[in-house]
């Protein structure tokens, strides 16, 4: 399974760098959001192989569901994580692939793939955490003045709120935070030694659940809750320092 994943990513990752710069067109435009053409066709393009090589499977994305009803595997896909950023110009963007057990609900593998900087970062569960073939560990910093926190940004107004909290907070006590505009990516971070802890509250599966397998196989610590309407309040970290306020 984690062949297939692996293909879909990188196929997509191709694409996506190839319009890198152009002008996108979208179909939606919100106060905080943005969704372009590229997402739907990503998405299709990901569906379309992974269900070609996994026939009796399902996929959950964030333009939409296809697939085998109540097929044992469900794909959990966000063809473009860091939209806003790629419809800007910004290079920091991800394709999040992940599979899990839909009788178990467990993750059983993900890969998160950066096209611009061509990492591949891939797990599955039991066989450790990887990014272009060598494995990836956890930070090892144990005090909070020494760590490098991502907070982002969701879209609600309870959200950012919050999150404006999160960073009187840390922006005291942390060495420096970040918000980069990629959960997907904060998450691979995490599991790579990059960051310490990537938190925020807002996110749908789509956007974790790549990341969340990474981070467990490569060490570290998912503190999730399920909150209203499907969303997610994350706090990911190495496991070696407290986060008061998540």
């Amino acid at each position: 399974m984690i062949y297939a994943a692996i293909t879909a990513a990188l196929a997509a990752g191709d694409r996506i760098r190839h319009v890198f710069g152009t002008e996108l067109a979208a179909t939606e435009h919100s106060a905080h959001d943005i969704k372009l053409v590229a997402d739907q066709e990503c998405q299709k393009l990901i569906f379309d192989l992974l269900l070609q090589m996994h026939p009796d499977s399902a996929c959950i994305g964030e333009e939409g569901d296809i697939g085998k009803p109540g097929a044992p595997v469900e794909w959990i896909v966000d063809p473009i994580d860091g939209t806003m950023n790629l419809a800007h110009s910004i290079p920091h963007f991800c394709v999040s692939i992940a599979a899990r057990d839909a009788a178990t609900q467990k993750i059983l593998l993900g890969v998160i793939y950066d096209p611009m900087r061509n990492e591949l970062f891939t797990a599955e569960r039991g066989s450790g955490a990887w990014l272009n073939g060598a494995p990836i560990r956890v930070s090892k910093r144990d005090t909070l003045g020494d760590a490098v926190v991502a907070v982002g940004f969701a879209k609600s107004k309870e959200s950012i709120d919050h999150c404006m909290k999160l960073y009187q907070v840390y922006g005291h006590q942390a060495k420096k935070l970040r918000a980069m505009g990629s959960a997907a990516l904060d998450l691979a971070y995490v599991a790579a030694g990059r960051l310490d802890a990537y938190i925020e509250q807002g996110v749908n599966l789509w956007d974790i659940a790549a990341g969340w397998v990474l981070v467990e196989e490569a060490g570290g610590v998912m503190e999730t809750e399920q909150k209203v309407q499907g969303k997610f309040r994350v706090c990911a970290h190495s496991g070696r320092i407290d986060y008061p306020l998540k």
